[in-house]
């Protein structure tokens, strides 16, 4: 009988516990859907300040203004954290076209971040294509010489995970022009990374790796439609003629800054929980969902835990990473001070897929950590988040990474993520506010899971 009792005691706490946990999770999604700041502020960042390149005067922009925000918040430290970061300018807008039969057809093209100049008058040679870098090898330095290089290979689109879409192929964007300059080519053109068929070339960064000055070539992307085109126009006549300008220029390093927020713990103020987003952007557009959704979800989460006056036993930082999109200054950079400090960060999640409806996370960590996690998962079920999967986190975090810290990843629905990934659509008009405020309050959900319970 005394047994009986005990289990029904142990029970009825069990429940009791889990329903305090819904009924704070549900004021977290009640506040951030009928009184949330996220859009507020994304349409702020997106239109007041645009496009975050970094070095840029728009970067300082947001740097400033995001600081002031998180001041207003009243959180117990805000403060900016140096990090020297790349400056690379695109210049005048870049000039393509396909010569054919004596007549001229225009392109859609943008430099890639990172890439040289064409020279003033542009090049124009003949072309090639192929479908990856092993097939640019395999043909060799005799089939390539003064030739522009023409990566064709698209996005898998039977593969619903679009990220390993992108994985699968982005390396011909990245390393591209550094492997056929090794071969004597005279420019590169990547296929953008995108599962639409659409007129709007996708930027992204490049390395040359450690080729010589004089093997670096000027590498741009083609939109998806132009590639469909080019790839036609070749079959029918294998000797048209590809012209490209482009003015970009890579300058010094200039300062720059990370800011943070900090609410401070009450019970263990020197252990730490991360979360962010990168601040910097790419140039062609204001960058809403890559990753002025992610910043504006990771200081909501901050805020949301003040409204909801919970007090964190750990100590809370907000980290607005710096230099993400070319370079990954700004996470190495926190990353290395806090191993100077010797600070203990024991979770830290990002926010770097997009502004859409959330669908879980992935995590970074061992199973006995993974197996604590799961645990949580019922209570996100009304939200409709079921996903919870041992994968990648994201890459300003990645530099925390050691044996015992566990690393997280937003992961919002991602159909249709690469329609604007990197290119002149990712504004703030594609972006969904009830999708950002779901995300921001699923984030801030697993934040107060993680300081109440731990993983010990």
């Amino acid at each position: 009988m005394k047994n009986i009792i005990f289990f029904i005691a142990v029970l009825y706490y069990s429940l009791s516990f889990s329903q305090s946990d819904e009924v704070v999770i549900k004021s977290l999604y009640d506040n951030s859907l009928t009184d949330g700041k996220s859009y507020e502020w994304l349409d702020y960042l997106s239109n007041k300040i645009g496009g975050r390149l970094s070095g840029s005067a728009n970067a300082e922009k947001a740097i400033n203004w995001t600081k002031r925000e998180l001041e207003s918040l009243g959180l117990d430290k805000v403060w900016l954290q140096p990090v020297m970061v790349p400056k690379w300018v695109r210049g005048n807008p870049e000039i393509s076209y396909i010569e054919m039969d004596n007549k001229k057809t225009d392109v859609n093209i943008c430099a890639l971040g990172g890439s040289i100049a064409t020279p003033q008058s542009g090049i124009k040679a003949s072309i090639i294509e192929v479908s990856g870098i092993e097939e640019l090898k395999l043909l060799g330095k005799e089939k390539i010489q003064g030739k522009i290089v023409f990566f064709n290979r698209p996005m898998d689109a039977t593969l619903i995970h679009t990220f390993k879409a992108y994985g699968g192929c982005v390396d011909q964007r990245y390393a591209g022009a550094m492997e056929a300059g090794k071969l004597g080519a005279v420019g590169v053109i990547i296929r953008s990374m995108n599962l639409k068929l659409d007129d709007f070339p996708h930027t992204g960064s490049m390395s040359y790796g450690n080729i010589t000055v004089n093997q670096r070539i000027p590498s741009a992307a083609i939109s998806t439609n132009d590639s469909e085109i080019l790839s036609k126009k070749l079959k029918e006549n294998h000797d048209l003629k590809f012209y490209l300008k482009q003015n970009c220029k890579q300058m010094e390093d200039v300062p720059s800054y990370n800011v943070i927020g900090e609410i401070t713990g009450t019970e263990f103020p020197d252990k730490y929980i991360v979360v962010g987003g990168h601040l910097d952007s790419w140039d062609l557009a204001d960058g809403a969902h890559d990753d002025g959704a992610g910043v504006v979800q990771s200081m909501e989460v901050l805020r949301l835990l003040k409204k909801n006056g919970i007090k964190p036993k750990h100590s809370i930082r907000v980290v607005l990473f710096m230099n993400e999109e070319n370079g990954l200054r700004g996470g190495r950079k926190y990353a290395e001070i806090a191993k100077q400090k010797n600070e203990e960060h024991i979770f830290a999640l990002e926010s770097d897929s997009g502004g859409f409806t959330p669908r879980g996370f992935s995590f970074d960590c061992s199973d006995t950590d993974f197996n604590t996690i799961l645990k949580w998962k019922p209570l996100f079920k009304p939200y409709l988040i079921h996903y919870f999967e041992k994968e990648g986190s994201g890459a300003d975090i990645g530099p925390l990474k050691n044996e015992s810290i566990v690393l997280a990843g937003l992961r919002p629905d991602s159909q249709r993520y690469f329609d604007y990934h990197h290119a002149a659509t990712d504004t703030f008009e594609a972006v969904n506010k009830r999708e950002l405020e779901l995300g921001a309050a699923t984030m801030t959900s697993l934040v107060y899971l993680v300081d109440k319970y731990g993983f010990k």
